[in-house]
């Protein structure tokens, strides 16, 4: 038996046992993954003092002399040889395989895109694409991006990347041709519909910036707010978002679309419930490790004063996503409405094992105020409407009384009812769901004949410009531990 090999496996497991995880608790933290510092194996959150003696007295040595004995069989004895670093991965890999799903181990590429997914940036051209029949197709370029400088519109074909025909080529790696150090160029072969001949445009890599939160008016004061997926910031768009529709006027409604939003960073949802949460518990977390337990609370003040919220959600709306439902309908704070949600209520940590590569391990279970594990049961709508195309049954042509020859004429009103039926109905036909939910709104207001009041900053200092107590409280009680991979594609 190889002495050395029997300590690098033991020693391996000890890496992985006695390692702390990151981005728990530590709002400071705004370069990576990895905790202050850093340095990517210091963390915040179960850090054991004297781990490594621990994790050496409670190790099972028969169980590890086995598992270095089957490393050196497979080193010396498989057909094929296999690097002593690929077995290892492997071994790990297989650990990790036998519990939850979402326990995985990262490599380097898959550590950088959650890095990536988390803090809403990354290195490249600044273009949401797709393929079709074969091709890469630009959707949209990204506002301000070196793609829209560039010239890139929507409905271009990517013929070439350097040179090289991507045709038929996998959507990822194409995004990795693309994917550059910031600075560098990168050439592309564009086709574009009108255009007679396909033409070359260099683009210029450069640090990409992924807003995760849009916005508009649907009717005069009720907004739709849609969070895309909850990336470090989310919360803080949000709570801006807010702040900036208030100062225009008071609202009277607000539609939250958490619809398809798969999660993300676990305080950025904690920061948007407690903008809207008069103080109290917003989440917490129970694990193994006494640690893992832990609770979460909305500063005090509700930026929007008591005015109505409606949550849209569906069977893509996930972990971050349900917490933010949860925390709203158990706090009777909002009207849940669409289709169940997925049901992802578990809490996961990074765990870095080197420079480029880490252990995504499931450490906590979260809860919502009531007490309701979320875990494989989802967030049930308090009004179920699925998605659907809607088709009216009663004629446009039916005749009215202004039809009618020698009809009497109204005194007219202040109100453009005409034109606002015409935008109810495209919004019906477009989305029902929100349809529904601006309706529901609407008639919240009809049975509270006094708008709310706009907030004053001295009342709700979340109002008030970014960097307040209010959000300052908010960021202190971030955790940065809970994760669900967004589906889709930009680079």
């Amino acid at each position: 038996m190889d002495v050395r090999l029997r300590f690098r496996g033991i020693g391996l497991l000890l890496t992985l046992l006695t390692c702390s995880p990151v981005l728990a608790q530590d709002p400071e933290n705004e370069e990576s993954l990895a905790a202050p510092g850093n340095d990517p194996h210091s963390g915040m959150d179960i850090a054991i003092e004297n781990a490594d003696d621990l994790a050496t007295q409670s190790l099972p040595l028969e169980e590890l002399q086995m598992f270095a004995d089957v490393f050196n069989q497979i080193r010396q004895g498989y057909v094929e040889s296999v690097p002593d670093s690929e077995l290892f991965e492997l071994a790990v890999q297989g650990m990790l395989s036998g519990l939850d799903p979402h326990s995985v181990f990262l490599k380097e590429k898959a550590y950088d895109s959650l890095q990536e997914t988390t803090q809403g940036e990354f290195s490249g051209l600044g273009i949401e694409i797709g393929q079709d029949r074969g091709y890469i197709t630009i959707i949209a370029p990204i506002d301000g991006s070196p793609a829209e400088a560039a010239g890139l519109e929507a409905g271009d074909v990517i013929l070439k990347i350097d040179g090289e025909s991507i045709r038929d080529l996998p959507v990822n790696k194409s995004v990795e041709m693309m994917r550059g150090p910031t600075g560098s160029e990168v050439l592309l072969s564009i086709g574009r519909r009108g255009v007679a001949d396909p033409f070359d445009v260099t683009v210029i890599r450069d640090i990409i910036k992924v807003p995760s939160v849009r916005s508009r008016e649907l009717m005069d004061g009720y907004l739709w707010l849609r969070a895309s997926q909850f990336q470090r910031d989310t919360g803080l768009e949000a709570i801006a978002t807010l702040a900036k529709a208030q100062a225009e006027g008071p609202l009277k409604g607000v539609v939250i679309d958490l619809r398809n939003n798969p999660g993300g960073v676990l305080g950025a949802s904690v920061d948007m419930a407690g903008a809207v949460l008069d103080g109290g518990l917003v989440v917490y977390t129970e694990g193994r490790h006494p640690q893992a337990a832990d609770q979460y609370e909305a500063a005090a003040g509700d930026m929007l004063n008591g005015a109505p919220i409606v949550v849209l959600i569906n069977g893509g709306s996930a972990s971050a996503s349900e917490i933010v439902a949860g925390a709203l309908q158990d706090r009777r704070r909002a009207v849940i409405m669409g289709t169940r949600s997925f049901g992802k209520g578990s809490v996961q940590t990074i765990l870095p094992v080197n420079d480029t590569r880490a252990v995504k391990l499931t450490t906590a279970l979260y809860y919502t105020p009531n007490g309701r594990s979320i875990q494989a049961e989802g967030i049930v709508p308090d009004i179920v409407v699925e998605r659907a195309e809607v088709t009216s049954v009663e004629s446009n042509r039916r005749t009215k009384e202004a039809d009618l020859q020698g009809s009497l004429s109204g005194d007219g009103g202040p109100v453009d009812a005409q034109s606002e039926s015409e935008a109810l109905t495209e919004l019906r036909n477009s989305d029902n769901q929100l349809y529904e939910a601006l309706t529901l709104l609407r008639g919240i207001n009809l049975l509270t004949p006094e708008a709310p009041a706009k907030v004053s900053e001295e009342k709700n200092p979340a109002t008030a410009a970014l960097g307040t107590p209010f959000i300052t409280a908010c960021t202190q009680i971030a955790m940065r531990g809970c994760f669900i991979e967004p589906q889709g594609q930009r680079q």
